[in-house]
């Protein structure tokens, strides 16, 4: 069997903007050739050459690459934190803040900072931009509905307050949609929106080679007003945040040092 994974990196690089040689080898390719193979291609190219005729196959690559797997306040004790320290000291003396929640998967994690705000800062007005590589992800986080496992840590009266049970899956409140917006976006490629008090990007990152973490995290640098906060996930601290202009603020969270 040919190996022309090279050559379908590269490839993929060119017709799609997607540049795999960012991510981690081993994990990337291991979960490529899987999906090859499940397909019945022998080769990388064979495989991409289908791709770029079917939808559906495309469609399934792109997921895969994702993995999307989410759930509502994924380890509370960080949310925790969020709560009682971050968000009050972003929000002191303003009525409004913006927050980025990028790689946000099927809406999960937008989701339960709009319940935040609206459980514990009603008066703060606050405006979520969510965004993913994975159109169909963005689909079903628009449609807002999710099966039980997803909510486990959802406290029983929020879930009463904010979801409906329908047909064995919670439907989110729809008002809790207002003040989000749902748009694709490549943290690999894409330019980078600006000005925002808080970024939540969470269990992403550890799928990305070092040179891909330096770029993300210039740009989430860049993105962040000064003393914005980036919010990162539980195996994803930053080992020298000085080099991206930020500091530790608490346990996974870094704050970005005034200019």
């Amino acid at each position: 069997m040919i190996d022309d994974y090279s050559e379908f990196i590269d490839r993929v690089n060119r017709r799609h903007d997607i540049d795999l040689s960012l991510y981690k080898e081993t994990q990337m390719k291991r979960r490529i050739t899987t999906l090859r193979n499940k397909r019945g291609f022998s080769s990388y190219i064979q495989y991409f050459e289908a791709m770029n005729k079917d939808n559906e196959l495309m469609k399934e690559f792109i997921e895969r690459l994702t993995i999307n797997v989410s759930e509502f306040f994924r380890n509370k004790k960080r949310w925790d934190v969020l709560k009682d320290r971050v968000i009050p000291a972003l929000t002191n003396n303003k009525s409004r803040i913006t927050i980025w929640s990028a790689a946000c998967s099927t809406g999960e994690e937008p989701y339960s900072l709009a319940i935040l705000f609206k459980e514990f800062f009603p008066n703060i007005k606050v405006e979520i931009l969510a965004t993913d590589i994975d159109e169909t992800a963005l689909k079903k986080a628009q449609k807002a509905e999710y099966m039980e496992q997803a909510l486990k840590e959802v406290p029983p009266a929020l879930k009463q307050r904010h979801f409906t049970y329908e047909n064995g899956r919670y439907k989110l409140d729809p008002l809790l949609k207002q003040n989000i917006t749902f748009k694709k976006h490549n943290l690999l490629a894409d330019s980078y929106p600006s000005n925002y008090d808080l970024i939540v990007c969470r269990n992403v990152l550890i799928y990305f080679t070092d040179e891909a973490k330096e770029k993300i995290y210039s740009g989430f640098s860049n993105s962040l007003r000064n003393s914005g906060v980036l919010f990162v996930g539980s195996t994803e601290q930053i080992f020298t945040p000085e080099k991206y202009n930020l500091q530790l603020l608490d346990t996974f969270f870094y704050q970005k040092a005034k200019s």
